[in-house]
Parts: structure tokens; sequence; C-alpha cells
């Protein structure tokens, strides 16, 4: 079965942000909407509101006077569930709670046509519990759309238990001729990009709970080093601290309270004092108007190696040897085991952080990963109380003769974007082999989805087959709670490449 034709209305039930949303991508698509909203004169204040953006489009040169008018015309609040009889599509984007989204899709059923899909926009909630409501729960499907809908490209076609293939087909294909990018997934806590994501919150929290730098440090790494456009702290600020933690709240408990979703102490403080971001002004960061923005930790210049010695590879990190050489700085290389290791001319060694601690090796220095070496503007390092002074003042001087900015932090196993990307990496794998989502499909949703800089898989190719799982076995050794225990996914990819190339 193909996408809804033109000609067929569709409703959205509840006007909220995503409703409005929702409908507008309709609305522009050529569908006649029918707006529907419990509270009197809700959805005659949402008609009015999308008529206005539109406006705006039009004075912005983004669409024409007569495709506006001709919205305008088909746009429709409704006053009472019965106009929406003739509807072919329902989307509902009502309070998150399961006893009122059941209720609703109830009397829907009472109402419209056989043929009609009914859809939730729930991002918290199982579409197989709102669709168990239904007689006919095969028509039911998730269609989470992402904020502002207008202008993400992503929607999650989610498939309840029950939903039946052509109803996630009709809506795919819906999703995809209105101008979107769709990705099939099953209904799991999170559906996609809700699941994966919580790695790159999580993490830099318990960085911060351990004291191992301060926000605006963390932040600057994961942008500047990692690659995503914003990090974890002023993201929350945006979102609100109170959604950010809802979500992950509601991922954790859906999963029986899985260790890997725990929620953080430090976000709930922030959230119990009423700091919920930039709409009340304090968040992670002060957001009024005179506040000034703390900037990140960086070291004090210091003086560059005159050579390094390069055992192995380098691994992820290969590309430093050519930006090394670049610098003017004298590479010695040798064959050897190590794989991302260099040794300074101090004694010490600067090595790429692999889930070990700077405390179990005499004289270590541990620095993050990247995105792109090259293109890196700063990188983190991490050193313990018995790191000698001289070899981290070498590691300082080495990386910022390569032009980047060094922030030295706490003695972090896994330091922050490597033991991140890790974790990513592994809940990605772990979703494709319980049948979530394909490889193809979580990269999609990751980059449109989060803006991810690259996709979990993309990622994962990039940094070697066993490089996720070395990683996170090393913390699982020193973090035995769970949280950092590679996915029987992941093993199971690491240990087919190892048996591939022959090892025992």
């Amino acid at each position: 079965m193909t996408a809804l034709d033109l000609s067929s209305p569709v409703a959205v039930v509840g006007t909220g942000t995503m409703g409005q949303g929702i409908a507008q991508v309709a609305l522009t698509a050529g569908h006649v909407v029918r707006l529907y909203d419990t509270v009197p004169g809700r959805a005659r204040d949402a008609t009015d509101a999308i008529r206005a953006r539109l406006d705006r489009l039009v004075e912005k040169d983004r669409f024409t006077a007569a495709d506006r008018d001709a919205a305008h015309a088909r746009l429709l609040p409704a006053e009472t569930l019965g106009e929406l009889a003739d509807c072919t599509l329902v989307v509902e984007a009502v309070l998150e709670r399961l006893d009122v989204k059941q209720q609703l899709m109830r009397d829907l059923e009472d109402i419209v046509g056989e043929d009609c899909l009914l859809a939730t926009n729930t991002s918290s909630l199982s579409v197989t519990a709102i669709g168990a409501a239904l007689r006919n729960p095969g028509r039911f499907v998730g269609l989470h759309f992402f904020n502002p809908a207008p202008l993400l490209p992503l929607v999650e076609v989610v498939s309840g238990f029950a939903t039946d293939v052509t109803s996630a087909t009709r809506a795919y294909e819906m999703s995809r001729a209105w101008g979107k990018t769709p990705v099939a997934c099953a209904d799991t806590p999170g559906f996609i990009v809700n699941r994966i994501a919580r790695p790159f919150y999580a993490e830099a929290f318990a960085a911060y709970e351990a004291q191992a730098a301060d926000p605006a440090t963390i932040d600057a790494i994961l942008r500047e080093s990692g690659g995503f456009k914003m990090g974890a702290f002023e993201l929350t600020d945006l979102i609100g601290q109170d959604v950010n933690e809802s979500v992950t709240h509601s991922v954790w408990q859906s999963f029986f309270q899985d260790v890997r979703f725990t929620p953080s102490l430090a976000q709930r403080r922030l959230v119990e004092s009423g700091r919920l971001g930039r709409k009340t002004g304090q968040g992670w960061y002060d957001h009024g108007d005179e506040a000034e923005q703390p900037e990140p930790h960086t070291a004090e210049p210091a003086q560059a190696p005159a050579y390094v010695v390069v055992e192995g590879d380098m691994g992820p990190a290969a590309d430093l040897v050519a930006l090394i050489r670049e610098a003017g700085i004298v590479v010695r290389e040798e064959e050897e085991d190590h794989g991302t290791r260099m040794v300074l001319p101090g004694g010490g060694q600067l090595a790429l952080a692999d889930g070990q601690t700077s405390v179990e090796f005499r004289d270590v220095v541990y620095f993050d990963l990247a995105l792109d070496y090259r293109r890196a503007r700063r990188i983190a390092l991490s050193a313990s109380q018995d790191t000698a002074s001289g070899t981290l003042s070498e590691a300082i001087g080495l990386f910022q003769a390569l032009g980047k900015d060094v922030s030295v932090i706490g003695d972090a196993p896994g330091m922050i974007v490597a033991r991140t990307v890790a974790r990513i990496v592994d809940l990605a794998h772990d979703a494709v082999a319980k049948g979530v989502a394909t490889e193809e499909d979580i990269d999609t949703a990751m980059r449109l989805g989060v803006n991810y800089p690259l996709g979990p898989f993309e990622w994962s190719r990039r940094l070697g087959r066993s490089w996720a799982y070395d990683l996170l076995d090393d913390l699982h050794l020193r973090d035995p709670s769970g949280r950092y225990a590679p996915s029987l996914a992941l093993y199971r990819h690491a240990y087919a490449t190892e048996k591939r190339e022959g090892t025992p």
C-alpha cells in the first residue's frame, strides 16, 4: 500500500508545539488538515498560529503567496471529534499519559472509517500499549516527529507488537511523501534516537560527578574534539533539564532499571532546584542577560618535545603521526604491539584513551579520541597525581605545537569522547541484534535526529571493529557495576573479526 492520496484529509489531535508542527507538515504537503483539541478555542488558536507562520514563510520567500492562500483554505479547526470521521489519517499529539491516549484511540475508532490509519507521536510511551486499547490494533502505528517538526527531517515509524506491515508501510511512504526521511523501528523504549543517545548525556554527567572536569570544559571537548554540534550540558539546557531527565527516566524504567540507562543524580538535583535551563534562565549555565559564560579549562603554553617515539600504528589516532612531522617534531617509529602509545623524551608515555586509568601505570598521560585529529581544535589530556609534571608538560606542548587547545582533566578512564562514542556504538550494535532497526536506519536516525557527526556504525567502521569492545571491556573491569559491560552483540562483532583474521 502506498502513501495517502493528497486529496484525503488528515487530522491532528492535540494543538501544542508538536501538534501544530505536524499539522503544518501535512498542510504544506497538500492535505486538508483538521485540528482538534479538547480545550475549547485551542484548535482555532492553533489554526491562527499556523497561518501566521505560513505568512512569515512568504515574507522570507520560502513559500509563495498562492500556496499560502491555498494552505490557509485547507486548514480547518474542528469543534468535535465527529468532524474527523472522513479522515484517512489521525495523528495524536496529546498529553504523555497512557490512559489519556488509550481513551482517545477508543473514541476515534468509533468515529473514523476502517481504512483510517491511526498514529501516535509519543516519544516515551509504548506504541503497543496505546494500540492495545483498539479493537483493531493493526491499524495503529507510531509516527515520532522531532521538534520543530516542519524543520527536522527525521520521522521514526514505529511498529507496535500488533501493527500490520501494511499500516507501517503506509506510514513510512506517507512520511517520505511529506518530504521527511523515515526510519523503521520496532516498539522499544526510546525507539532509536532516545535509546542510543543516552550515553551522550550520561557520560558527560558522570565525568562531571566524578569531578573530572567542569561543564564548560566537557562541552568544549565534545564539540571541539568529538565533533558534536553542542555539548551535553548546553544541549540539555536548551532542551530543558526536566524534559531530558524525563526521557532518561522513562527509558531507564522501561528497561527495568537497566544500569546502562541510570539517570544522573546531578541532573536530578538541578531539576529539583528548578534550574531547568534556558526557559528558566538558569541550568548548568546562567542564561541571564548579563551572565558571563564560563570558559573551558585551557592549559598554559608549554614547550614542545624535540621528538617522540611512536610504537605501532597508533590505531584510530594514526593521523597524529603525520601532524607531528608537519609541526617539525622528529618522529621515530618502532614496531611494537602497543599500537596507540608514544614515548616522550623524558621517558613518559602518551597513550590514546583505552579504558584504563593513569594511576595504574607509571608516568603515562592519556589523550582523548577525536573525530578528526587534523581538524580538531581541542584535545583533552588525562593524568594522575603520580604522573611526572615533565611528562604532562611535554604532552601539552606536543598538542599545542599541532595548533590545538589543550584541556587537562582528571584521571578518568576512557576520558570523555572515547567512552561516549564506545557506549553509543555498543547500544547501536545491541539494538540491531535485538531487531530494533537496521544499521543504515540507525545511522540515519542519529545523524538526522540528534545531528551526530557520524552514525554509530560509520564510527565503528572508522575506529576498528574491536575498538569499542576493548575500551568498554577495560572500563567494565574497573567499574563492574554493569554500566560499561559490552553487549553480546559487540563481543560477537569483535570476536568474529578476530576469527576471520586467524586469531584462535
